[in-house]
């Protein structure tokens, strides 16, 4: 059992069910992941991530967010997961790491002192984050738009050919921006080929170290605030999305490279 008393998913139920090729188990197994870590999450926030306590406490639930895919990995169901579990579910594990990164770095960038020492692992954190975010706007294509649109519902398909389904969607989008430009505010334009992590997704066997590549954060970042920019200014002008943030974080964005 993880530490400060959330249960790992493994010792439920369903998912012995589901090993058995019960979809339904699945489902709710992974209904309940997000149950056994929102309070977890929220009290983080609650606590402004303690600095001695709470990098680990991000590890655990990104490990715990991550149980169903690897679940499905070491059951050898051969089967894709969006094809087990849906794209909503999928959406919302990989929101809820992605986000919880986001709330992570946007505390961790305030104490200088933490960031000078820790720097690589800031940067760890923003690239496995966005890389989250970028996963949960992949699950669902976008609408493809076509002459036979209704004028009514010309705004909606814009956002649907966006890939904007939803708030958190576009919220996503935001984050994920933000996150790129911390990354290049903060760790510069230097990057590496990859860089080891230990995201159980990445690996059948929880704690074995895989390869992911490092993002480019001025190029990510652009593509991800350009597309909020284009959907507040757009279909949802006068909804009460805000892009001033987003537009002074993509002047720095376009600047040119050193």
């Amino acid at each position: 059992m993880p530490r400060h008393g959330v249960q790992c998913p493994r010792c439920d139920p369903g998912w012995r069910l589901w090993a058995g090729g019960w979809r339904h188990s699945g489902e709710r197994a992974a209904t309940a992941v997000l149950d056994i870590t929102y309070f977890e999450e929220n009290q983080l926030v609650d606590e402004d991530f303690p600095e001695e306590s709470s990098l680990q406490k991000v590890k655990e639930l990104t490990c715990i967010l991550s149980e169903p895919e690897v679940l499905m990995r070491e059951c050898n169901i051969n089967e894709e997961p969006v094809n087990i579990l849906g794209a909503e579910l999928l959406e919302c594990l990989y929101w809820r790491k992605g986000a919880l990164l986001y709330m992570y770095c946007h505390t961790a960038k305030e104490r200088s002192e933490w960031l000078r020492e820790n720097i690589a692992i800031f940067k760890k954190c923003l690239n496995d984050g966005v890389h989250y975010l970028m996963k949960m706007l992949s699950f669902r294509c976008p609408l493809q738009v076509n002459e036979d649109v209704s004028l009514q519902d010309k705004d909606s398909a814009r956002l649907l050919s966006e890939g904007v389904f939803s708030d958190t969607h576009l919220l996503a989008m935001m984050y994920g921006g933000e996150m790129c430009y911390w990354g290049l505010q903060h760790c510069g334009e230097g990057r590496q080929e990859s860089l080891e992590t230990t995201d159980p997704v990445s690996n059948s066997d929880l704690g074995c170290r895989s390869k992911s590549v490092w993002l480019d954060f001025r190029e990510t970042g652009k593509n991800m605030l350009q597309k909020y920019v284009a959907a507040c200014e757009g279909p949802l002008k006068g909804q009460g999305w805000n892009t001033a943030a987003a537009k002074q974080m993509l002047c720095y964005l376009m600047k040119p490279r050193n």
